[in-house]
């Protein structure tokens, strides 16, 4: 939607810039043309930049070792829980769009 409003305001000022003859007691039409250019061209700018800044990449990672088999104070695991001698990783990870960053 920003481009499309940057190359609007562009497209505008270059009319009133380059392609019209009248003029306007109080106004200059060619300067207000530049002006609108110049706002277009930024928008745009900013639109792009801002669209590469989108991307969101959260990696989580967690591992527990289980407590050895027979040492003392160890009860039998919960329900869920991985058993003797296992390791329970977990691994998030979550992408959203918009341009990878630059490596």
């Amino acid at each position: 939607m920003a481009i499309g409003s940057g190359i609007f305001l562009i497209a505008v000022g270059a009319i009133l810039a380059f392609a019209l003859n009248e003029s306007v007691d109080a106004i200059d039409l060619g300067l207000v043309g530049w002006i609108l250019m110049a706002a277009g061209a930024l928008g745009i700018i900013i639109s792009l930049a801002m669209s590469g800044r989108k991307r969101t990449t959260v990696t989580e990672s967690h591992a527990e070792a289980a407590p050895q088999a027979g040492a003392a104070g160890t009860a039998q695991p919960a329900a869920g829980q991985p058993a003797a001698g296992e390791r329970h990783v977990t691994e998030r990870r979550e992408e959203t769009g918009g341009t990878p960053p630059p490596a």
